[in-house]
């Protein structure tokens, strides 16, 4: 996950770079059920509304939860499928705030409703983060439910209005682009903690509509509206958070947006920004699937590392003998193409490895998505590179919603 708040922070009121603290261990996303009740178009679980076999009991979940714990763990985000159709989710996320940890539920927010948000705000979540893909025709239409927008926005409300600390989570493809002014728009006039933009990554469903991935210069426009909002928000001194995840050129990116702002912040912003490092699938971020799987994050279900039936998570993280995971630990990772060629690497990390991965076979080769030109990227001599125009004006949807 990208920080672009914390870091735009740092332009404002610039600190000390201090040591770099690695976190005690992973950040887990626990996909707890794999039902869901939509049926979403880049869904990486490829989950539908019907039950599952072979998922964790309560029984064992506790288990695990014990042995996360003694290895490390700071934050359990509790996901699915829809893990509001797990009759114990309040059971699980109770007993993982008992043991300490920093509990998120990410949902799509259409079963939060008045039946049971006293219960959802009794377990005490750190965070709420609930799904929209744009305004309510294209949310309906990524989410293949008439009235899906008005009953995640409803969960939303009542989540706000409860206390939770709650988010919007919006996938950027080229179908919703041009909803982002809109959607940005309502996070501000509803009073909405948090927005996170996530990238579209080939898993799953996500796999095979990655035809309708955003086109380069559509993600270009997007950051660029993101970084300008974020902005605005921190010189007005509005709270809110704005964050991005599964493409780590964005860190790239907004030390571009800083040399053209404030070219004075960029050294040291970048500074920041290495010791950040970029990617960190198989490190510092886990998935453990419905089954007990452990994959390196949510987008390697295709890639079992071991399960927690046979292994204990603890062990089955620190081992290394697994290629993908010996390749992920590395450091540097080897990483071949632009990639291992660029000069932000220690920035980036060499981005998602699962794109590489589903487009040319290799985890190891440079990530299809990087938005940045070569030019941009600090690359010696000229590449040929596909130039794609941007789907529908971003920028003119911008415009129409300020």
């Amino acid at each position: 996950m990208f920080r672009i708040t914390q870091y735009m922070r740092e332009i404002a009121e610039p600190t000390p770079l201090g040591p770099k603290r690695n976190p005690p261990g992973p950040v887990v996303i626990w996909n707890l059920i794999r039902r869901c009740n939509l049926t979403c178009k880049h869904c990486y679980s490829i989950s539908a509304d019907k039950d599952f076999a072979g998922e964790l009991n309560t029984s064992e979940v506790y288990g695990v939860m014990d042995d996360l714990r003694a290895f490390g763990v700071p934050v359990l985000i509790l996901s699915g499928g829809e893990p509001l159709l797990r009759e114990d989710i309040y059971d699980i996320a109770r007993r993982a705030k008992e043991k300490g940890f920093y509990v998120g539920l990410s949902t799509n927010g259409t079963l939060i409703d008045e039946s049971n948000i006293e219960r959802i705000a009794a377990i005490g979540f750190d965070y709420v983060g609930i799904s929209l893909d744009g305004i309510r025709e294209t949310h309906d239409t990524f989410r293949r439910k008439v009235g899906a927008f008005d009953a995640s926005l409803h969960g939303v409300k009542l989540c706000r209005d409860a206390g939770i600390k709650i988010g919007v989570r919006f996938t950027l493809t080229q179908d919703n682009a041009h909803d982002l002014p809109a959607l940005l728009k309502l996070v501000d006039d509803e009073g909405i903690d948090k927005f996170y933009l996530s990238h579209l990554n080939y898993a799953g469903r996500g796999n095979t509509n990655r035809g309708r991935d955003a086109f380069l210069d559509t993600t270009r426009a997007a950051m660029d509206l993101l970084f300008d909002t974020c902005w605005k928000h921190i010189e007005t001194g509005v709270h809110k958070e704005f964050v991005t995840g599964n493409n780590d050129a964005d860190g790239v990116y907004l030390l571009h947006w800083v040399r053209r702002h404030f070219p004075e912040k960029e050294a040291a912003l970048r500074a920041k920004l290495a010791q950040w490092g970029g990617n960190s699938s198989g490190v510092n971020v886990a998935n453990i699937d419905n089954l007990g799987n452990v994959h390196p994050d949510t987008f390697w279900w295709h890639h079992n590392l071991g399960n927690v039936r046979e292994r204990a998570f603890s062990d089955i993280w620190q081992d290394t003998t697994d290629p993908l995971m010996a390749g992920l630990k590395a450091v540097p990772r080897s990483i071949k193409g632009r990639c291992g060629d660029c000069t932000y690497f220690d920035v980036c990390g060499g981005n998602t490895r699962v794109r590489a991965l589903q487009l040319t076979g290799d985890a190891w080769q440079e990530d299809p998505a990087c938005y940045l030109s070569d030019e941009e990227i600090g690359l010696v001599g000229e590449r040929e590179r596909v130039q794609m125009k941007p789907y529908i004006g971003i920028r003119q949807a911008r415009e129409a919603a300020q």
